[in-house]
């Protein structure tokens, strides 16, 4: 069973097969005419706030960006326009058949091959805003595999999908690894009797492969499959990405790193995400060095594992300093898009320029491809959000987004 799922997980065979056989194959987008919008207001994510702009996009990209007094002939009209919004944490393949269980460190493996490029989930996140997205493996082994970059629609050749950028390997702190597993007393009946069954069980899987990995040059029976990956995040060519919601495991991660760098071993580049209780401890992230992409906010203040998320955590580390983007794990539900979550980490203090840009160029920089998405800019790719109204207000919603140019139309914009 774990062969089949790494085979599938793998090569990616394991959605693409079943969809091609259940029904037809959707036809090829292709990239749209080219596109004049007017808008009364465009938030750049660069500072400037332009009025009364006159947006073309050509062949996928921005072609111009001039002021005008009224729309042109055929112009699509709306009220504020923004870059397309950027998830760093969508949670798309969240099923377990796309996780490798037999096996607790699986740093070889990628997430690109287990996705379903054919879901309808994709465009439901494109109508959220959502152009761009860093897809992760699910959090049920210490280490899960490496990130994948992906436009929210698009090619359906997974090749053309993904984008190039920095590399993340993703695992996870917590009780996420070692949740269902049993001790391996007497006869095991399934590949759950295994460890870790605890978050020190978690921490000294993750410890042991950096050391063993480090190691393995001197001591050559130490090697491992995928070690070079850790010794690429050692590096600092290969960013880790940890799953941490409480402070206790916030502080496990960033301690791992410190300790790797006081070994000599190199310096991380450790990104938290989750971070629901960052706020107690902000200045430990600063010092580190570390970024956090933060959880939604939830209603009752509880976040995963139960963590206190306090309403003032996006505003507590933009104070001190600390890169953060915000995430909707994949939200699209009234009340839950990542344009929800901007608007609450307003409501806890966080002013609209920073909150735009926790959505737009501050994951764009996370992913090291801020020269080609996250802004408003001629020559940027044209992954725009057209909204009725400030960006982020309960009584706003999104008209329109295109991404790469291709209009995706929740509603009907108006045309002139």
């Amino acid at each position: 069973m774990g062969l089949l799922k790494k085979r599938l997980f793998c090569t990616g065979l394991a959605a693409t097969v079943l969809t091609a056989t259940t029904w037809a194959l959707p036809q090829e987008e292709k990239p749209s005419d080219d596109a004049s919008i007017f808008v009364e207001v465009l938030h750049t994510s660069t500072g400037d706030t332009l009025k009364n702009v006159h947006v073309t996009v050509k062949d996928g990209r921005i072609d111009t960006i001039t002021a005008g007094t009224k729309a042109g002939e055929n112009s699509v009209t709306g009220a504020v326009l923004t870059a397309g919004m950027i998830d760093l944490s969508p949670h798309i393949t969240y099923a377990n058949n796309a996780v490798e269980q037999t096996n607790e460190l699986e740093s070889r493996l990628s997430v690109a091959g287990a996705l379903d490029l054919f879901s309808p989930t994709w465009k439901r996140l494109a109508r959220t805003g959502v152009t761009t997205v860093l897809v992760t493996p699910p959090d049920r082994n210490v280490v899960g595999g490496m990130c994948a970059i992906m436009k929210t629609q698009g090619s359906t050749d997974l090749a053309k999908r993904q984008l190039n950028g920095q590399s993340f390997l993703r695992g996870a702190m917590g009780d996420a690894p070692s949740s269902g597993n049993r001790p391996a007393w007497g006869s095991p009946d399934s590949i759950y009797n295994r460890r870790p069954t605890t978050r020190m069980g978690v921490e000294w899987e993750w410890r042991k492969a950096f050391y063993d990995a480090a190691a393995a040059g001197e001591f050559p029976e130490l090697e491992f499959p995928g070690a070079d990956v850790f010794r690429a995040v050692l590096a600092g060519n290969v960013n880790l990405y940890v799953q941490a919601f409480a402070m206790l495991d916030i502080r496990t991660a960033v301690f791992l790193k410190e300790e790797m760098r006081d070994q000599g071993f190199g310096e991380m580049n450790l990104w938290i995400d989750g971070g629901s209780e960052s706020w107690k401890d902000a200045q430990l992230l600063k010092r580190s060095g570390s970024g956090v992409v933060l959880a939604p906010f939830p209603a009752s203040g509880r976040s995963n594992e139960r963590s206190f998320m306090a309403w003032r955590v996006a505003k507590d580390l933009a104070e001190a300093g600390i890169p953060f983007t915000l995430s909707a794990h994949g939200g699209t539900r009234p009340g839950t898009t990542i344009g929800d979550q901007a608007g609450r980490a307003m409501h806890g203090g966080l002013d609209f320029q920073r909150a735009l840009n926790a959505v737009t160029i501050e994951p764009a920089r996370a992913l090291g491809m801020e020269d080609r998405i996250g802004t408003s800019a001629v020559g940027k790719a044209a992954d725009l959000v057209m909204w009725s109204g400030p960006p982020f207000e309960l009584t706003s919603r999104i008209l329109a987004v295109w991404v790469d140019g291709v209009l995706i139309t929740p509603s009907t914009p108006q045309k002139n």
